[in-house]
Order: C-alpha cells, then sequence, then structure tokens
C-alpha cells in the first residue's frame, strides 16, 4: 500500500479527461489506421500523448475498462496494450491504483565508483538517504571471502535507500573492512554518503562490477517500494586501495526507474 503515496494527488477525474476531449475524439483518433492490430492501435494513440508532452510522468491513463468503453475495444485488447507498454518502461502499473506515466529514467556510470547523491544532483533532482543499518556485525563466509578477512571476524555493515524526488532508486548493502574505514560507524549517512566518505579515507586505486538481472527478495521489495513481480538491476562491487579491499556492497535499481551506462573508448567527430 505504500506505493500508492508516490501518486496521491496525481489522479485527475477521467470524465473531464474525455470531456476535454470532446465526445468520441479518441475514438477516432484511435479508429484512424484500420491497417494495425487493434491493441497497437491502442498503444499508439497512448504514446502519442506521452510523447507530445500531453501526458506528463507520473499522470494516470485511461484503465482497461475506460479504454473498453470509450473505444469500443476487448478487454483483452485493451490488457494487452497496457502490459506491453508497462514492459516497454513506458507506464507503471501499480496493483489497485491504476497505471501511470513512467518518468525518464535517472542513469548510473556502470563502471565508473561515482558518488549517487552526485549523480542524482547532476540531472537537477533532490537526493535523500534513509540509513535502516550502521552496525559491527560478524562477518560471514560469503562476506570474509569477499573482503578477504577471516571468517567471524568484525565488519562494518550500513544498509541505506537512496532516494531521487522522493522516490526510491537504489538499495546500498555495503560491508567494509574496519582496518581500511575505522570512522565508518561514526559518519551520518543521512548526509555523506558512503561513496564520499570511503573515497577520502581510502583513496580508490581499483574496483571490480559484476551486474546481473534480479528479482527482489521481500524486504527489498518493501524498501523500493516495488511489486515483486518487478525486475531489477543488481551491481556487486567491490573496491581496492592499495592491496586492501574495502569494501564489498550490493547496489539494487528498480528496472523501471533505472538504467546503467558505460563507455569505452574515443569519440570522434565526423
Amino acid at each position: 500500500m505504500q506505493e500508492k503515496s508516490l501518486f496521491v494527488g496525481q489522479i485527475p477525474s477521467m470524465q473531464k479527461e474525455w470531456a476535454m476531449k470532446g465526445p468520441g475524439e479518441m475514438k477516432r483518433e484511435f479508429s484512424g489506421n484500420d491497417t494495425a492490430p487493434l491493441y497497437a492501435g491502442v498503444k499508439q494513440m497512448i504514446l502519442d500523448r506521452i510523447h507530445s508532452g500531453e501526458w506528463p510522468p507520473k499522470h494516470r491513463v485511461p484503465s482497461e475498462n475506460e479504454l473498453v468503453v470509450e473505444l469500443g475495444v476487448s478487454k483483452m485488447t485493451a490488457n494487452r496494450a497496457l502490459r506491453e507498454l508497462a514492459s516497454e518502461g513506458e507506464l507503471v502499473r501499480i496493483q489497485g491504483v491504476g497505471s501511470f506515466v513512467a518518468e525518464r529514467k535517472g542513469y548510473s556510470a556502470l563502471f565508473e565508483v561515482r558518488n549517487i547523491a552526485e549523480e542524482i544532483a547532476e540531472r537537477g533532482n533532490a537526493h535523500e538517504a534513509e540509513v535502516i543499518v550502521l552496525a559491527r556485525e560478524t562477518a560471514s563466509p560469503e562476506v570474509a571471502d569477499a573482503l578477504e578477512l577471516e571468517i567471524g571476524g568484525p565488519v562494518f555493515h550500513s544498509l541505506i535507500v537512496h532516494s531521487e524526488n522522493g522516490v526510491p532508486v537504489q538499495i546500498e548493502d555495503r560491508f567494509v573492512n574496519p582496518s581500511a574505514a575505522p570512522s565508518y560507524l561514526e559518519q551520518d549517512f543521512s548526509s555523506l554518503t558512503p561513496n564520499a566518505y570511503l573515497t577520502a579515507a581510502a583513496p580508490l586505486s581499483g574496483s571490480e562490477h559484476v551486474v546481473e538481472a534480479a528479482m527482489p527478495r521481500s524486504w527489498e521489495c518493501k524498501l523500493l517500494m516495488i511489486l515483486k513481480t518487478e525486475p531489477c538491476l543488481a551491481i556487486r562491487r567491490r573496491t581496492w586501495s592499495g592491496k586492501k579491499v574495502v569494501s564489498t556492497a550490493r547496489l539494487v535499481y528498480p528496472g523501471h526507474r533505472y538504467r546503467l551506462e558505460a563507455r569505452s573508448g574515443r569519440m570522434f567527430d565526423e
């Protein structure tokens, strides 16, 4: 139910929407291309409004039932159109609430170790961080192997949710080598990112990245305010300072809100 908060106050009256278009106007537009499959015609009608800016991000689009009544198509046709637009990243569908125009995806540099707060600020948006866990723990075999420490030895653990304009875009689950950053647990990571602190405390000399598609765990769904069926992007990242592993982190991004970018080689003008 938390997901509803992303769109509070942004659900316009659909009766007003149809009235502004004039009686049957949307049906006439939809009927303009008789050669395309019905569901494709519905998709194109919706895309035209999104790409023209008439329906901005977070705008509620007509429901299946509204499309059926207004366009005279079957519910199966309306469902396929909305479902495909959601899978293509054009819409966000929230069960029990409706379908909304998706926001333009944020992005992160794939092979750079950058500060997410800076990336968000560069897009002109506001960054917020919620610290879920910040504690000293014992290293599990997996964590000990990643940090090249003894199993059961001390490690620092932080779990932080990063948001862009109030919408969660990343879970940062990080384990830190205490000898590399002894004051890690003393930091206020609601105002300073782990990246910024670790870059100063243990200057980066190398990094390792593993990227995978992943279905979110139940607790990740709650923190990111997404459905269990929402695919995610996950990066496993290790960083070094000299010969010492400083930290190992798992970064999880909702697939429909974020993209990862990488570029290599020189770029030439023609």
